[in-house]
Formats: C-alpha cells, sequence, structure tokens
C-alpha cells in the first residue's frame, strides 16, 4: 500500500512539473488589453500633477489656437513692415526727386544763363565744369565754393554769387568765348596801353599776352 501512495504522489509531481514548464500563451486580445490599461495608467500618473488645468485634448487646442494666432500677427507685422519700407522709398524718391529740381532751378539754370549773357562758347560746357563748385547750404541758399569745400568771399567779405563764379572762369579762360565780330564799332571799342586801337578778331588766344588784352578789353567793355 505504501508502495503504491509513493508512487501516485510521484506521478502528481511530474504532471505539476511539467504544467509549470509550459510556456504561457497570450491571445492579442489579451495583450492589447494590457498594453491599454498599462497605457492608460501612465497617463494618468503623468497628467494628474496638471489635472487642474483641464482635459489634456481642450489644452492642445488652447494651444494650437495660440500658435496659429502669433503666426498670424507675425504675418501681419510683416505685410507693415514692408509696407512702411516701401513708404519710406517713395519718400526717399520723393525727396531726391525734389532736390534734383531745386538744384536744377537754383544751380544749372543760373550758371547757364550766366555762361549765355557772358558769350560763352558753350554755356552747357561750362555748366558742366563749374556745378562742382556750387552748393545748397541748410537755408537752400547757393554758395560758391574753392577746392578745399569753402565757402568764397570777395574782397569786400561778401559770398560770391554764380555770375561772379562764371565770370571768373571765363576771364581766365578767354578761349571759352565767343569771339568779338570784327566791325569799325569793335575796333575802336578798346585803345591799348600805347593809345592804338586793338581789332580783337585778331587776338591769338593761345598767346598769354593776347588773352591778357582780351580779358582787359573786356573788362574795360563792362565798366
Amino acid at each position: 500500500m505504501s508502495t503504491q501512495t509513493t508512487s501516485a504522489n510521484a506521478e502528481v509531481t511530474d504532471t505539476t512539473d511539467q504544467t509549470n514548464n509550459q510556456e504561457r500563451v497570450y491571445s492579442q486580445k489579451e495583450v492589447d488589453d494590457m498594453m491599454a490599461k498599462m497605457k492608460s495608467s501612465v497617463t494618468k500618473k503623468a497628467l494628474k500633477p496638471y489635472e487642474e488645468l483641464g482635459d489634456p485634448d481642450q489644452l492642445r487646442e488652447i494651444v494650437t489656437t495660440y500658435q496659429r494666432t502669433q503666426q498670424e500677427q507675425q504675418l501681419k507685422r510683416g505685410e507693415f513692415d514692408k509696407i512702411m519700407q516701401d513708404l519710406a522709398s517713395k519718400k526717399d524718391a520723393e525727396i531726391q526727386k525734389r532736390d534734383v529740381l531745386i538744384k536744377e532751378f537754383k544751380i544749372d539754370t543760373p550758371l547757364v544763363t550766366a555762361a549765355a549773357k557772358f558769350r560763352s562758347v558753350n554755356p552747357e560746357q561750362v555748366k558742366s565744369l563749374l556745378k562742382t563748385n556750387l552748393r545748397l547750404n541748410n537755408e537752400g541758399e547757393v554758395e560758391v565754393l574753392d577746392s578745399k569745400g569753402s565757402v568764397r568771399y570777395n574782397d569786400k567779405g561778401i559770398p560770391l554769387v554764380v555770375d561772379d563764379l562764371v565770370r571768373e572762369f571765363l576771364d581766365s579762360n578767354p578761349h571759352f568765348v565767343q569771339p568779338t565780330p570784327a566791325t569799325t564799332a569793335t575796333r575802336s571799342s578798346y585803345s591799348g596801353n600805347n593809345g592804338g586801337t586793338l581789332d580783337l578778331s585778331q587776338l591769338d588766344m593761345k598767346n598769354p599776352a593776347h588773352r591778357k588784352m582780351y580779358r582787359e578789353a573786356n573788362q574795360t567793355s563792362r565798366k
């Protein structure tokens, strides 16, 4: 009897061991349920400190709306900046156009007028040569400058004007002046130092002495 009991116990033990050694196989549903339960547990634990803020989905919607609003505002600011830049460019263009008109009215035109008055061969050329010697001051008045950019004055301490500059230039460069017609009036209009008459049309402007006589004749005729 004892032998039979021992044998039966051994069989039960073997059967139990075999059962324990077999791996537990889970169905897909069981796996999904376990993962969902684990995800829910982790999510609740992670969101627990923020429960007072409200529903997570609502929070996401609020954040998304805020970001979209920020982007729209940035776009509007960018458009505003572009508009301001365009306005500034137009303003600069208008100022430049105005300055060109002022310079043409106060510098270019007076230069051409003075050159023509003093019988320049080519008034436009005189203007091109002399306009760099002129500028407009802060009050919009024309100033005659020297080679260093300083305002020039005459012997009486009065600032030079455009006519002064043009006359000085033509006196120093008589080849820019139209020759006087060779008429009887011209021949008798100027008397040289020796008391004789001078035919200006016969002067050689390449000769320094002749240029000097021409300047003296012009100065005498203007008196």
